[in-house]
């Protein structure tokens, strides 16, 4: 299959997996927003980050080197060995993870039952991406769709039985998410009969795969920094209330990453899969355009539709978070598009320049932070992300001239469509501006949004629409 194609598929697939319970997700956030106080959820975000942070540095992101090691695997012996070697480093990690946790949790004066639910977050975590990049590197994607349907199905019912039925709070979500994790990766495993694949040590294939994904820890945990930096900062020198309105704020553009999400997870596959052919400089060009194309209209359209949204999902409590949404936004569009460029670093096997960049975006994000934090507050964490993604992003982009020429799109049009959405979007801080004019301005604003991303992706959208009527008319011929 033509692998354009077979990456539109495979993303299609994974989109099908998870986007009806991330829709559900959104709409449940006003039962959320209403029983959970700003610094409950800040509480329970700062927890989500830790653990962000923490995983890869367990398992040094063994999970990523299998997924990458298993796509040239010839033979049911060299799978064997490969995913033997990374669950006998994940054991390893975990066991000896448990008991530094217990001692650091207990000092830190956390709660016997908080500490125990902090630490079986973090394993369950470890346990669904073992589980995922099993089944993505088994090339069993439809599997790995479903992992995440019964996963979000799980997590909203499970949500809602702690945050509702039984009031638990932050804690209850971290339950919730614990379980919904630990039951969908058992399921997995036992699919998969991954006791099959279970085999002895291998030091040389142990070094080599640690070889690959070693360079990949200093990546996450810097977007973890990122991440956990803005939370830190904000939930130490404000207090978490800030944190939460901020956590909250970047639940929107976290939707931006949720539709990248989908085509990322099969990017790499992709990626991978045609590094040898001579026509790979094509591939990468045409895809990179698609993605910067479709990524800037979820994104403009995203921020154009929060004037009518916020005020339905979110309730007043967390109104303040508004004002942050579309410098999130913007920072995540460039995040997503870099991590692009490392799904082309992966293939080629060359992750070192990936964990650079993103370690010295991390330090710039921390000392912005940390500048700016007391005299402008929230406005600190936002600014500092942006700063960080662009950073990584043009980095990124230059230092792969060594494995693809990149060409640029025109940057004109987009500046201005971006500029008329964020000027409307503002309008609500604009004393001079009445609610019925600032209603129609982001109507307005919302109508160019839709009609560019269409054009834009026209070619895009006819060419899915073609594809799902021929898959379509011979089923209704029948």
């Amino acid at each position: 299959m033509n692998q354009k194609k077979q990456l539109v598929k495979n993303t299609l697939i994974i989109a099908i997996g998870k986007l009806s319970t991330q829709i559900i997700s959104y709409i449940l956030l006003p039962l959320y927003t209403a029983k959970l106080s700003p610094a409950e959820y800040g509480t329970y975000d700062f927890i989500c980050t830790v653990s962000l942070f923490l995983c890869p540095v367990i398992t040094l992101l063994m999970e990523e080197s299998m997924f990458r090691f298993l796509i040239d695997a010839v033979n049911k012996k060299d799978i064997t060995k490969i995913i033997s070697q990374t669950i006998l480093y994940t054991l390893f990690g975990v066991i000896v993870f448990i008991p530094i946790a217990t001692v650091i949790l207990t000092l830190s004066s956390y709660t016997t039952t908080l500490t125990i639910a902090f630490i079986t977050f973090v394993i369950s975590n470890i346990l669904i991406a073992l589980s995922n990049a099993l089944a993505r590197g088994l090339s069993k994607i439809k599997l790995y769709s479903l992992s995440n349907f019964i996963l979000g199905i799980g997590t909203i019912i499970l949500n809602i039985i702690f945050i509702v039925v039984l009031k638990a709070g932050a804690e209850g979500l971290l339950w919730a998410n614990t379980i919904a994790n630990t039951v969908t990766a058992i399921v997995i495993f036992v699919i998969l009969k991954t006791w099959r694949f279970i085999g002895g040590y291998n030091k040389k294939l142990m070094k080599e795969m640690i070889k690959y994904s070693v360079p990949l820890v200093p990546n996450s945990i810097s977007w973890s920094i990122i991440n956990m930096s803005d939370r830190i900062i904000l939930t130490q020198l404000i207090g978490s209330a800030a944190n939460g309105i901020y956590a909250m704020a970047s639940k929107f553009p976290n939707i931006i990453s949720v539709v990248y999400g989908y085509f990322y997870t099969a990017w790499k596959e992709s990626a991978a899969r045609i590094t040898k052919e001579d026509n790979k400089n094509i591939f990468y060009n045409s895809i990179y355009h698609d993605t910067k194309r479709l990524l800037f209209s979820v994104t403009i359209c995203l921020i154009a539709i929060m004037p009518f949204a916020f005020p339905i999902l979110i309730n007043k409590a967390y109104d303040e978070a508004y004002i942050y949404i579309p410098l999130i936004m913007i920072a995540t569009y460039y995040s997503n598009l870099s991590s692009y460029f490392g799904g082309i670093f992966s293939a080629f096997k060359d992750t070192k320049i990936m964990g650079t960049t993103t370690l010295v975006a991390a330090i710039i994000n921390l000392v912005i932070d940390l500048l700016l934090v007391k005299s402008i507050g929230i406005y600190a964490a936002c600014i500092s992300t942006l700063v960080a993604d662009l950073i990584v992003y043009y980095y990124r982009r230059k230092k792969l001239q060594k494995y693809v020429k990149l060409k640029e799109l025109k940057w004109l049009g987009p500046v201005i469509i971006t500029i008329i959405v964020c000027l409307a979007y503002y309008t609500k801080y604009m004393s001079f501006i009445s609610t019925p004019i600032y209603w129609i301005l982001n109507t307005i604003s919302l109508a160019i949004a839709v009609w560019y991303s269409i054009a834009n992706n026209y070619t895009i959208i006819k060419n899915l629409a073609s594809n799902l009527k021929n898959r379509v008319r011979p089923k209704s011929n029948e």
